[in-house]
């Protein structure tokens, strides 16, 4: 799976090597097969600001690494000292800083950073906003202010506001896809200029569905928006059914079908990594593109290494003739 992982020779060089070079025209690193050798569940997104990577994950205050190489990670400060304000009262089961799932995007002159508030298993959820002008913390512009709530679920809902992915299309218009379990991934827009909710009764569209379904990624290639899901259970270790699936639609709102033609909300979906070998669960989907290379990012669950701690990891993503993501699996032991 993941491709997790290969870390010995890939059957296809061409597909795994990054020729490139930096604006100071020094070797670039090539990023190796697989694990990046750092703890991260719920990876975000990875984006680049200035000259270094950024990823933030699931933890305490919503905690964050960087690199300059997409090879080696070191961490970062983490979003939140102290809970927002508004935490205990709309989501009093969660105590503490402990925040899940972010995701993250540069919008005009500001980073928006969405993340999870919840309690495991409980649809008593919020996705929460917060900004900053810079990622480098040694600017002085550096802080982050937090937004509030864009999104809130109770138990009376049949859906759940966690697990949020931020999506712009090439129209200019801005996305939040998010939901785990129950009635399955949502989709909502959101104002630009603000990154909160257009109006507080814009629709929700449902975009797929499935008995264990979670960690959304919305991401747009050729004529297709493409939909990545998390399918199985998470957070078990070496017992994880976690594995990615993709659809994809003409239109960012639905309806997402698979390779066979299923729609994902009638539970389709097509494998895109599973378990494989001694890694197992592959989860929350990520796309960065760097020096020509695409890669897909995620975290997988458990190997003989990790003491059974969610690690992150990558993989060199290509499209196929007819327009599916594909990664290159053949070294993976």
């Amino acid at each position: 799976m993941l491709g997790l992982l290969a870390i010995s020779a890939p059957a296809a060089p061409s597909i795994l090597t990054v020729a490139a070079q930096s604006s100071s025209n020094a070797p670039v690193p090539t990023p190796t097969f697989g694990s990046r050798g750092v703890t991260a569940h719920d990876p975000s997104t990875i984006v680049k600001d200035g000259n270094e990577f950024r990823v933030f994950y699931t933890g305490r205050g919503v905690p964050s690494y960087h690199s300059k190489d997409l090879v080696n990670w070191s961490r970062g400060p983490a979003v939140f000292t102290n809970a927002p304000a508004w935490k205990n009262e709309a989501v009093p089961q969660n105590r503490g800083t402990d925040f899940w799932a972010p995701d993250l995007m540069h919008i005009g002159d500001r980073w928006l950073l969405y993340y999870s508030v919840s309690s495991f298993g409980s649809r008593a959820s919020a996705i929460g906003l917060a900004t900053n002008p810079t990622l480098d913390p040694s600017d002085p512009k550096f802080k982050w202010t937090d937004e509030g709530m864009i999104i809130r679920t109770s138990l009376t809902n049949n859906y759940n506001a966690i697990d949020p992915a931020v999506f712009l299309d090439t129209n200019g218009e801005l996305w939040l896809c998010f939901g785990s379990y129950w009635s399955g991934i949502k989709l909502v827009q959101l104002d630009p200029k603000t990154g909160k909710r257009l109006a507080p009764d814009s629709p929700i569209y449902s975009l797929a569905h499935t008995n264990e379904i979670e960690a959304s990624y919305l991401y747009q290639h050729g004529d297709y928006y493409y939909l990545f899901v998390n399918w199985g259970q998470c957070c078990q270790g070496a017992n994880s059914t976690y594995n990615i699936r993709v659809g994809r639609s003409t239109k960012v709102t639905g309806p997402y079908l698979d390779q066979d033609g299923t729609d994902m909300l009638a539970g389709g979906g097509t494998l895109l990594l599973g378990s494989m070998g001694r890694f197992i669960g592959p989860g929350h989907a990520g796309i960065i593109s760097d020096h020509g290379t695409n890669w897909l990012s995620f975290h997988y669950e458990s190997d003989p290494t990790s003491n059974g701690r969610s690690t992150l990891a990558m993989l060199p993503l290509q499209w196929s003739t007819n327009g599916w993501p594909e990664v290159n699996t053949n070294s993976v032991k």
